[in-house]
């Protein structure tokens, strides 16, 4: 897909950027000295200005792989970038790495290029991410403009970076990838959310699609946390190597006394397979069950995308009920449901799970 028409700025996670004749105007290879061409300032203006909306950037260039090594001697330059890719392969292969090395779905990336040839072969091989010209960037930038800028979407181009350094360790790690975990110290903080996490909630809702059970959309899911017997939840969670943020938000209908409803249920893909997801949904189970629930439900819409949100709610015991959702929040969807008696699932050995009110004690 090309153009700006249409775009749905929730979708794209990462820009990646073109150098030769986009991020700079001549060809670095080129060059007469090891200097790099300089960069336009409305690129970098542009890059600054995504990346404080929580919009990552990343490199693929089909240029020789000696001109990244280049780029680490300009340190404020490279620090923009996340998983570059310098090599001469196709720019599609470049984008599926990419896609790898952040852990996010390929169709997230979007693709500035000068070349109607790269972009045209991008959107052959990889029909689901978005490609632009250059002189596109403002109608991008554009499309931006509404998204709330939060202490969350600031912080998350340097917490990918930590996740680079996280990656790095456990490939150096000497062990089991669960015992890598338990070295990681992690540590999983459940609350009602404050105001100052509502906006990520939000973002969480519009933004996240392997993790994500219904598709709430952030209005709608505004409108029901103000309701009476409603409520909130978010999860976030640190190791070792720092703060994840806040990764996960829940909406709990609480309005029948002996049963919790969740018409949404939304974890940030950076934490896929460290067990956060279910850590969240079973202390989420827990909290039900003292506050005297009998029933857990979960309003399930399945996608393309969400078949890991799947996976885990019938890992947690959770089945097809008789019961049907409002049509408007949940198009084609179902409402999963388990008794609260008896024995409920554990979170994951390695990862320690704490209540926000256990925290200030």
């Amino acid at each position: 897909m090309t153009g700006t028409e249409g775009f749905d700025p929730d979708r794209v996670k990462c820009v990646v950027w073109d150098l030769d004749g986009t991020l700079w105007d001549e060809i670095a290879v080129e060059s007469a000295t090891d200097d790099l061409p300089t960069p336009r300032p409305a690129a970098l203006a542009a890059i600054d200005a995504l990346a404080a909306r929580g919009v990552l950037s990343s490199i693929a260039s089909r240029s020789a792989p000696s001109v990244l090594d280049r780029l680490d001697d300009v340190p404020d330059l490279r620090a923009r970038f996340l998983a570059p890719q310098v090599s001469w392969q196709d720019k599609s292969e470049s984008l599926r790495a990419i896609a790898k090395d952040l852990g996010i779905a390929v169709e997230s990336l979007l693709l500035v290029d000068d070349s109607p040839y790269e972009r045209a072969e991008v959107e052959a091989l990889l029909p689901g991410v978005r490609t632009l010209d250059p002189a596109e960037v403002p109608a991008l930038l554009a499309a931006f403009e509404d998204r709330e800028e939060t202490p969350e979407s600031r912080a998350r181009v340097q917490r990918y970076r930590t996740e680079e350094t996280r990656r790095a360790e456990g490939e150096r790690f000497q062990g089991t990838r669960e015992e890598f975990l338990r070295w990681c110290g992690m540590r999983l903080t459940v609350g009602a959310a404050t105001p100052e996490e509502i906006p990520r909630a939000l973002e969480l809702a519009a933004r996240t699609h392997r993790l994500n059970s219904s598709g709430l959309t952030p209005d709608r899911l505004r409108e029901l946390a103000v309701f009476a017997g409603h409520e909130l939840f978010t999860a976030a969670m640190t190791d070792r190597f720092g703060d994840y943020g806040v990764i996960g938000a829940a909406l709990v209908d609480g309005t029948d006394p002996a049963v919790r409803s969740v018409p949404l249920l939304a974890l940030s893909c950076r934490v896929a397979g460290r067990g956060a997801a279910a850590a969240f949904l079973f202390r989420l189970m827990e909290r039900s069950r003292t506050a005297g629930a009998e029933e857990f439900r979960v309003t399930l819409r399945p996608t393309d995308a969400n078949l890991e949100m799947r996976i885990l709610l019938r890992q947690a015991g959770l089945r097809r009920t008789d019961a049907t959702a409002a049509t408007a929040d949940t198009a084609a969807g179902a409402v999963l449901g388990r008794s609260l008696h008896g024995d409920l699932p554990e979170p994951p050995a390695w990862l320690h799970v704490f209540d926000r009110e256990d925290t200030k004690a």
